[in-house]
């Protein structure tokens, strides 16, 4: 277990957010705790941290609500196990789940996107007594095999062999728009050397391929419970995304049916929070209201 040290986070762009910190199987997990409302949960991907919804937390605020984003053990300023094997799709879900337990949260809107789908969508569903809403953006869930594209294969594959990861190239290659130095910067704070990015490493090389490996059961009930979520649900994608198209998105608005169309950003990668804040964080915004 390692710890990235403190002043590696000083001086992030649009970042100035206070730390909130809770224990957890012996480790430290970190959060955010903005605002005051009703309460919306930001579950980021891999290899991102809370830093990717910096843009969307003030606005979210300002907007009246209580934002609550946290960082997945092995991830941001969360303490960082260094055996792969600790990484699991289960372990990972029940380290959120416990976290919305000790935060006693109700009545909460869980927004997700990239590994932040699976470990989100099965925590509000464990939980559905602490979530009623729904915001997911680019993601998806095991549905069976043969069903990656090409482009996560390839993902796969080079992260397989690279477990050196440098961050700030795949944050770069993932953009719709160009970003800043200091912004790319940001996403490798966390992560000054190879045993730092032990978790970034290993969740690619965990998504489920076939029926038999671990986490395709407990993703094909996390689709099964939300063929039935009949509360609220946004389904917002980016038209950039190669691994996450827009048909991804079209199944989940099709399958669950609390869910309105699709909506899509137009000229946005993977990673939309950061190309498109404003877009992405509006179009949360007035879900929210109007539901």
């Amino acid at each position: 277990m390692i710890r990235t040290p403190d002043d590696r986070f000083d001086g992030l762009p649009d970042y100035p957010f206070e730390p909130r910190f809770t224990e957890w199987e012996g480790m430290r997990l970190h959060h955010l705790d903005e605002g005051k409302g009703p309460v919306v949960v930001l579950f980021h991907g891999e290899p991102t941290w809370s830093f990717l919804y910096r843009s969307i937390v003030p606005r979210l605020v300002t907007a009246g609500y209580r934002v609550i984003a946290p960082d997945y053990p092995g991830f941001g300023r969360s303490d960082k196990p260094t055996d792969p094997t600790f990484y699991t799709y289960d372990r990972l879900v029940q380290s959120m789940v416990d976290l919305c337990d000790a935060l006693d949260l109700e009545d909460a809107t869980a927004v997700v996107q990239d590994w932040g789908g699976p470990i989100g969508l099965r925590t509000a569903v464990d939980r559905s007594d602490r979530f009623r809403r729904l915001v997911i953006l680019n993601t998806g869930l095991y549905s069976g095999p043969g069903r990656v594209t090409p482009a996560f294969e390839a993902w796969r594959s080079f992260v397989e062999h690279t477990p050196d990861l440098p961050v700030g190239m795949i944050m770069r290659n993932a953009s719709g728009r160009e970003w800043t130095p200091e912004v790319l910067a940001g996403y490798e704070a966390p992560f000054p050397s190879q045993e730092h990015k032990v978790g970034a490493w290993r969740l690619p090389l965990i998504v489920p391929l076939t029926d038999d490996d671990p986490g395709a059961a407990e993703m094909l009930a996390v689709r099964e419970a939300l063929g039935s979520w009949s509360e609220p649900v946004l389904v917002l994608f980016s038209d950039q995304d190669p691994i996450f198209t827009t048909r991804v998105g079209e199944r989940f608005a099709e399958a669950i049916p609390g869910a309105g169309p699709l909506e899509v950003i137009a000229g946005a990668g993977h990673f939309l929070q950061e190309d498109y804040p404003e877009t992405v964080a509006g179009a949360i915004v007035a879900f929210l209201n109007r539901t």
